[in-house]
């Protein structure tokens, strides 16, 4: 779960980077994916990786082992789709819905 979170954070400050520095909040987040997915999946990747001995049930204590391993495995891979994928949209969506308390306020953002 640490990993997903780091994962989106990263992400997440890099859009507001991109956008401090003057760029739309939709070309933010098309340029923010591709850049953060190399490390996202190569982060995943290794951890999915170490996990593999421990799936395939190899050492002593395995059958204990095993099913954690393949949930982990599970988690991770479907963590990191959804928060290349959720994370975007959710901050766009939630980018709307801020704009629109503001100027409902009265307010630039």
């Amino acid at each position: 779960m640490g990993l997903t979170n780091k994962s989106a954070i990263l992400l997440v400050d890099y859009i507001n980077q991109l956008r401090r520095s003057g760029v739309s909040r939709t070309e933010a987040i098309l340029i923010a994916g591709p850049v953060r997915l190399r490390p996202i999946l190569m982060t995943t990747a290794a951890t999915l990786l170490g996990m593999v001995p421990i799936a395939l049930g190899w050492g002593a204590g395995a059958e204990l082992r095993t099913p954690m391993a393949t949930t982990i495995m599970g988690g991770l891979v479907t963590s990191t789709v959804l928060s290349l994928i959720v994370i975007p949209v959710f901050y766009a969506v939630m980018d709307d819905f801020r704009q629109g308390v503001l100027k409902r306020l009265g307010r630039k953002g």
